[in-house]
């Protein structure tokens, strides 16, 4: 459609500065070193519009509690700490995220949420989690993170090495509306510049095709219109799959 690069332009028209930072090759550390401050407060507005949605999918989780008796979990892109208010106590917890400079927020939401066990925190991408031994957790999570990396499939691959056998991966992630809807097509228009802002996220992805194709025994997935108004990351999809 002719009006999609049209309006594409008019969006990186408004954003040329970010635009010409890139160019210059600053934008991306300026990025990498304010987006956590951003990624901090959205989290808790989004734990807000998403508290009941949030409950619901992680209520099962010492359903898949280990021989060990204690739940061991490790968070791909574990970001502020968002997720930690709804882990059951006495989860031990591995964190995973790119961005060393996430580690000032991840430290506040740990002193928040002392009814966990913090193992450590690992600077890896979700697709080379190669610090973590295979089969030696029960739970994966990733939320709001798979918008984002390089790769999905390389990031699912590294979910079922780590995993146990009968291990889960929960997931919750914003993705593209159906492509013949209005909302598709404004998503296609932010999405070149919505890459920068977000430190790569990407609107049009249809993450869910990568967990269908994913190669787990059982899928528990189900898309939702989450309550963000004015977004265009309106569109989700939630669950979690069992190796």
């Amino acid at each position: 459609m002719v009006l999609v690069p049209f309006f594409q332009g008019c969006v990186k028209l408004l954003a040329l500065p970010i635009y010409v930072l890139s160019f210059l090759g600053y934008w991306d550390s300026i990025c990498k070193r304010v987006f956590p401050y951003f990624i901090s407060k959205f989290s808790k507005r989004y734990n807000q519009k998403l508290h009941k949605e949030k409950e619901l999918l992680f209520s099962n989780l010492e359903e898949f509690t280990g021989s060990s008796g204690e739940l061991t979990l490790l968070e791909i892109g574990a970001g502020s700490g968002a997720n930690f208010q709804f882990y059951p106590p006495g989860c031990q917890v591995t964190c995973t995220d790119p961005n060393p400079n996430f580690q000032k927020y991840l430290h506040q939401s740990m002193a928040e949420n002392q009814h966990l066990q913090f193992e450590r925190f690992i600077v890896a991408s979700g697709e080379d989690l190669h610090q973590v031994p295979d089969s030696s957790v029960d739970v994966v999570v990733c939320t709001l993170v798979l918008c984002s990396v390089a790769s999905v499939p390389a990031v699912l691959k590294e979910v079922l090495r780590i995993l146990r056998r009968g291990g889960a991966f929960y997931f919750m992630e914003h993705v593209a509306a159906d492509r013949s809807s209005w909302g598709y097509f404004w998503q296609q228009i932010y999405d070149p510049t919505w890459k920068y802002l977000g430190d790569g996220c990407s609107l049009i992805r249809e993450t869910w095709k990568d967990l269908e194709n994913g190669q787990f025994s059982e899928l528990k997935l189900r898309h939702i219109n989450a309550p963000l108004n004015w977004t265009p990351t309106r569109p989700h999809i939630l669950g979690y799959a069992v190796k």
